[in-house]
């Protein structure tokens, strides 16, 4: 998008299960981008929103937007802001419309827009007709094998070589390399709870991953 001229509208969307991480990949790639013109769309920033007003503060992001040259806007969670729910399969078919619009419109001359989407549910996306709207897809994996489990541990230093050396040795042990499914969210959130004490901060870790 930054340098392409035959490129000047990019939609990418991000799918995986919750608390995979894919709110904080498209946050992090959207501030790397550098543009001048960075805006969240968010569920939450539109709760009590009528369709009309959902729609409006929409088109509001999109068409300030274009008048940076350059722009990233980062729709999270798609279909919650569709208000759509398992039960009964419903959802806003009107603002599903102007999104999908929205996603194909291309931005002025000499501006170039990159979207990036979030959601958890790229099958009811595709129910709706949706994914043919991005250019591209990328899906963000839960953890799946120790090893990435020490990366994190160690990028967060919350462990010495002696205790990292015993909480690996223990989780190879117990197998969790052949089951291992963890959103990165919680992964965070286990790791935060053992800090809170260091002198059980291994066995609070292992704890947390049912390895007692």
């Amino acid at each position: 998008v930054h340098k392409s001229e035959r490129t000047p509208l990019v939609s990418v969307l991000l799918h995986g299960p919750a608390g995979s991480g894919k709110t904080a990949l498209a946050a992090t790639l959207a501030m790397e981008s550098n543009f001048p013109f960075i805006k969240l769309i968010s569920p939450e920033s539109m709760v009590g929103y009528s369709e009309l007003a959902r729609i409006s503060a929409i088109n509001k992001v999109f068409t300030d937007s274009y008048k940076s040259p350059l722009s990233v806007i980062v729709i999270d969670n798609i279909e919650r802001l569709l208000d759509w729910v398992p039960i009964g399969a419903r959802f806003s078919n009107s603002v599903l419309q102007a999104l999908m619009v929205l996603l194909k419109k291309p931005p002025p001359k000499g501006r170039r827009l990159l979207i990036l989407a979030t959601t958890n549910q790229k099958g009811v996306l595709g129910e709706m007709d949706m994914l043919d709207n991005f250019n591209a897809e990328i899906y963000v994996p839960p953890i799946r094998d120790v090893a990435s489990v020490e990366f994190v541990l160690k990028d967060l230093q919350l462990y010495n070589q002696q205790e990292l050396t015993q909480v690996m040795r223990s989780l190879y042990d117990e197998g969790v390399d052949t089951r291992l499914s963890l959103g990165i969210k919680k992964l965070l959130m286990i790791i935060e709870m053992a800090r809170q004490d260091p002198q059980t901060k291994v066995e609070k870790l292992l704890a947390s991953l049912n390895l007692e």
